[in-house]
């Protein structure tokens, strides 16, 4: 039997890319803007006209320069414009061969933004959303149920997960369904989400639940969708320590360990 994996460190963070959507989401505006600027100083019969379409270019920049503190009061209405771009390009960037790096860079931009929201001020009410397809596809350990019938064999990232939740306090779930894990969010209530899925279904999380801040972390796909998928527990560890207070009760938590293997 494989041996149960050393939990990790904390760590800092890995950089974030979202370069691509950024010059997409603020570029085109501007470009537009100039565009119509430039028509109003060459057209005066239409000069009204070409003045209101650069305004309106402006301002549909206007969301994606706002940070920290005004990011978070208007998250709702800058989630959804952002979620605009990121799916009206979309086809695009699929007939490139690109579509991966688009979502990628979709969420690595919000992750950056999330970064900066909550470096002065931390999460105090966070919750972990996981999904089902990391737990090995032959075990029969009923997680969804409950989390520390997990074997902590070592085989997947299920059980470095268990002892990071059960020695730090934390608040997760893990689902099988993406409609469930809405729901859970929502009745939750958090002040932020760390959510690990596949690409696809993280930009559709970050569309469906706009009101509520989202750091998002990328499945590896080694076997494909929805088979024996595997995450970074370090960066997910990461993340719950330099976004969300700690929970972390003193003196230290022994995790609970069953016999058996997946």
């Amino acid at each position: 039997m494989k041996g149960p994996r050393a939990l990790p460190q904390p760590g800092s963070l890995p950089e974030e890319r979202g370069a691509l959507f950024l010059w997409v989401r603020r570029g085109l505006p501007l470009a537009a803007a100039s565009f119509a600027f430039a028509g109003a100083a060459l057209h005066t019969a239409g000069r009204g006209w070409w003045l209101l379409g650069g305004v309106g270019a402006l301002a549909a920049v206007w969301p994606s320069l706002l940070r920290g503190e005004a990011f978070l009061r208007n998250l709702t209405a800058v989630r959804r414009q952002d979620s605009i771009w990121a799916h009206a390009f979309r086809p695009l960037a699929r007939w490139l061969g690109l579509e991966d790096a688009w979502i990628s860079s979709f969420c690595g931009h919000n992750n950056q933004r999330i970064r900066e929201a909550f470096n002065g001020r931390r999460a105090k009410r966070a919750l972990i959303l996981l999904p089902h397809c990391i737990q090995l596809a032959r075990c029969k350990a009923g997680v969804l149920d409950d989390l520390q019938a997990c074997y902590d064999c070592g085989l997947c990232p299920v059980g470095d997960y268990m002892n990071l939740v059960l020695t730090n306090r934390w608040e997760g779930r893990i689902t099988n369904r993406s409609h469930k894990a809405y729901r859970e969010a929502r009745e939750f209530r958090p002040d932020l989400v760390v959510a690990v899925s596949c690409s696809d279904r993280l930009l559709k999380g970050l569309t469906k639940m706009p009101e509520i801040p989202c750091y998002v972390i990328p499945l590896s796909l080694a076997h494909g969708m929805c088979v024996d998928t595997d995450f970074s527990v370090p960066h997910l560890l990461a993340a719950m320590e330099n976004l969300v207070e700690p929970r972390r009760p003193s003196g230290e938590v022994q995790a609970l360990r069953h016999e058996g293997i997946a």
